[in-house]
């Protein structure tokens, strides 16, 4: 999926929802737990159901299934070739984080888009270009790297200030990725708790989407990241997790979770016409 057809999806589905898969096992409802063999799963298939026209993309953040092992895996692939074959225009972001040495990359890469089928992941960039490059040698998929996170630690470093050119750390690493992909191949994850930022990040990069998680429980702002955020292709797709997915811990999980999700998307949906994109 290249970045025209994202735009196109936001503005067939009124939305610019990314809804997150951040599936504890330990918070999914009792019941689900007690009556299936793969209740990770049947939580995220029913999820999926109830919020696909509301969303244009999924981020899956492959931790939650990773710490359960072998079955987490196997949770995480079928949840996947769900949404691929029953709503094959989603966009699916596999919420991994890599970042690793060129032939560590590969297999990452490989991983990720040839075995599991992802339209992208998320990389650190510290290691560099090398690092990067691998996951973009794949036609129409996509890197997501980590440019201005929300949680406090992001301070440590991401603000530190280059004493020759005065440069925070954060703009250093926009401008120099530019050159490592394209608008159609790259995005940057910029937290909705840095509103504030993101008129400055614009500025940077003007065209790329943007990857921003932290509205909702996290507290961020969908108004500000829209004000601050928003280009002429929306150019954000805007993350929800908790807020959506924990909605109910019953029986009625999946129907509390689509009423928050149709929230978000009628907010969504007024935003897009007030900047005309509709």
């Amino acid at each position: 999926m290249n970045r025209e057809q994202l735009f196109e999806q936001i503005k067939l589905k009124r939305s610019f929802l990314c809804v997150g898969l951040d599936t504890d096992i330990q918070k999914i409802p009792k019941h689900l737990r007690e009556r299936h063999d793969d209740p990770m799963f049947e939580f995220n298939r029913q999820i999926v159901d109830k919020t696909a026209d509301l969303c244009v993309a999924y981020k899956i953040n492959v931790a939650f299934f990773e710490c359960e092992g072998a079955k987490g895996w196997i949770s995480l692939e079928k949840t996947v070739k769900y949404i691929r074959e029953k709503y094959p225009e989603q966009f699916i972001i596999a919420d991994a984080k890599r970042g690793d040495i060129g032939n560590t990359s590969n297999l990452y890469a490989r991983a990720f888009f040839d075995h599991m089928d992802f339209d992208a992941v998320t990389v650190a960039p510290y290691m560099g270009e090398d690092s990067i490059k691998p996951f973009m040698t794949y036609l129409d998929r996509w890197v997501i790297v980590l440019a201005l996170t929300s949680n406090k630690g992001a301070a440590d470093f991401q603000y530190l200030k280059n004493a020759e050119t005065g440069e925070q750390l954060f703009e250093t690493v926009l401008k120099t990725s530019q050159t490592w992909g394209t608008t159609d191949n790259m995005m940057y994850v910029v937290g909705a708790t840095k509103a504030e930022k993101l008129e400055e990040i614009r500025q940077l990069v003007p065209d790329h989407f943007l990857l921003v998680p932290g509205v909702g429980a996290q507290g961020g702002s969908l108004q500000e990241v829209a004000k601050y955020g928003m280009n002429d292709m929306c150019g954000l797709l805007v993350n929800s997790s908790r807020q959506i997915i924990y909605a109910s811990d019953g029986e009625d999980f999946a129907e509390k979770a689509r009423n928050e999700a149709i929230n978000v998307q009628l907010e969504m949906e007024e935003l897009l016409l007030e900047a005309d994109l509709l």
